[in-house]
């Protein structure tokens, strides 16, 4: 069974960093696209970050641009996002999620294997 798990959110101070990570199971990373998405409080779900499987290609939200960076461990099958200079406005639930096809698009709607979730606040 294909599952996905969150871990690494929490409280922090803005200008600080958190990583967070998604370890996957029941299926090999290294074959799917994968992508960190985060909903805040309601807005919609955005896609903040998202990588190719083969061609190494990595897209991300002008919001997010020379902040975060997406990576992966195919040894660990676990993929990551780090987090510098948190902003108040990068608060929200954070998602990794999966899917066989790279679609060149890091929305929502093209990714069909999710977490269920971490929380990043970013506050003072």
């Amino acid at each position: 069974q294909l599952q996905l798990v969150e871990s690494g959110g929490g409280l922090v101070q803005p200008g600080g960093s958190l990583r967070l990570s998604c370890a996957a199971s029941g299926f090999a990373l290294e074959h799917y696209a994968l992508g960190w998405f985060r909903q805040a409080p309601g807005k919609e779900r955005e896609g903040v970050s998202c990588l190719s499987s083969r061609e190494g290609s990595a897209y991300y939200a002008d919001s997010v641009k020379g902040r975060f960076t997406i990576s992966r461990d195919n040894a660990k099958n676990t993929v990551y996002l780090q987090m510098n200079s948190l902003k108040p406005d990068d608060t929200a639930v954070y998602y990794c999620a999966a899917d066989p096809k790279w679609s060149h698009q890091c929305h929502s709607l093209f990714y069909g294997s999710w977490g269920q979730g971490t929380q990043v606040t970013v506050s003072s």
